[in-house]
């Protein structure tokens, strides 16, 4: 049997709020341990930012001792069997074990148990199963430390069962294999995924954006796309083009990345339920000219004024990568950095300066505006306010 690791000097173990926690939950006649990601990062040499405790008491017990030692308790997803416990203003989310009782593809309904093993048999891959004690102890009961080791996503029990109780676990499988896995993909993992991708279309639009956007922005992210790809996952999500030189090209992004490799850009805000501002920059990338370094400084100007300058990066990195300018470019390199070298300026007159020179209220004052303000640009910004009032007259 492979050793297991201690993780007794892991800083966020340490942590006073956090043994103040365990020790909270101990004194309740308890146990709490940190469950699945943190555990997981740890083990992989990667930053752990968040820490989750799973404890043996049930969510009415952990309210009551936690509250009885001064600490705040929200029913965050009590349901489920999840409070957030704030320990000194640092939040930690404390579950109950589980284990199904029933499923949908889509959510659970559980019970509540205080069977270590049988929590870690309803994960969705080894390496998020395993455990930590207070004193550093890491509890495997699937096999996840030689998966850890190995860098390998694997289903915990039957890859189909696991599916089938949460379709997401289909694009989780690919978002993990992105973000840790190394080699190709767990055979029967893959093959699982491909022959129940259909089950993808029962699931909410913003539950696959939260995915796509993490898997996205992975160091393995085209490669893994490429495989969703060739196995008609892909496609059951978005039609999708094959630009995958361009991909490898920008950055991790996962924006960017959509606007290439979605077929139909301007389908995705509602396909997926992007933000208003994740749908604005995507709107920006669809359907203004991109920046080139071919253009003359002042006409790059006058772009970037009328853009923006989130816009501007945006179309300049997707441009480039485009291009056939290798990474270390200096054209567009001065082009993505124009935002910080030239600060956006404001038209130096307001209506209110209009009317203060004799103008009437009323439409004449906009279409003024407008005539002075293309003046301005055309001119590469150089007229004063008070040049610019002298064309009034």
């Amino acid at each position: 049997m492979t050793e297991l690791p201690s993780l007794a000097a892991a800083p966020w173990l340490t942590e006073p709020t956090l043994q103040r926690l365990f020790a909270t939950l101990l004194q309740a006649g308890g146990e709490g341990r940190v469950a699945g990601g943190a555990v997981r990062n740890a083990l992989l040499g990667e930053a752990v930012t968040e820490v989750d405790v799973a404890t043996t008491l049930s969510p009415e017990q952990v309210t009551t001792a936690c509250a009885a030692a001064g600490m705040k308790v929200h029913p965050t997803g009590i349901e489920h069997g999840t409070v957030t416990v704030v320990v000194d203003h640092h939040p930690f989310e404390v579950t109950t074990l589980r284990h199904d009782v029933e499923t949908d593809g889509r959510r659970a309904k559980v019970k509540f148990t205080d069977d270590w093993d049988a929590d870690a048999q309803r994960r969705d891959f080894t390496m998020n199963a395993l455990y930590c004690d207070a004193q550093g102890t890491v509890h495997d009961f699937v096999g996840g430390w030689p998966d850890v080791q190995r860098r390998r996503v694997i289903f915990v029990g039957d890859p189909e069962q696991r599916i089938t109780e949460d379709y997401l676990r289909i694009l989780r499988f690919f978002r993990f294999h992105a973000r840790y896995g190394h080699g190709a993909p767990d055979p029967a993992g893959l093959a699982a995924c491909t022959r129940l991708k259909a089950g993808l279309d029962g699931l909410s639009a913003e539950r696959i954006r939260q995915e796509m956007f993490k898997l996205m922005s992975a160091p393995g992210a085209v490669e893994t796309l490429k495989l969703m790809a060739e196995q008609g996952i892909l496609s059951q999500l978005i039609p999708h083009t094959e630009e995958w030189h361009v991909l490898e090209r920008l950055g991790l992004d996962p924006l960017l990345r959509l606007a290439v490799l979605a077929q139909d850009p301007r389908s995705i805000p509602e396909r997926w339920r992007l933000s208003n501002h994740e749908a604005k920059r995507l709107e920006a990338l669809v359907s203004l000219l991109p920046p080139s370094p071919a253009l003359r400084p002042a006409e790059q100007r006058a772009m970037l004024y009328h853009m923006g300058a989130e816009a501007w990066r945006d179309l300049v990195q997707v441009a480039w990568a485009r291009s056939d300018a290798g990474s270390g470019d200096a054209g567009w390199k001065a082009l993505l950095e124009l935002p910080d070298r030239w600060p956006i300026p404001v038209l130096p007159v307001s209506g209110r300066d209009l009317l203060a020179a004799g103008m009437s209220p009323g439409p004449e004052i906009g279409v003024m505006l407008s005539r002075l303000e293309d003046w301005w640009v055309a001119s590469d910004f150089q007229p004063s306010r008070d040049e610019l009032l002298k064309r009034l007259t």
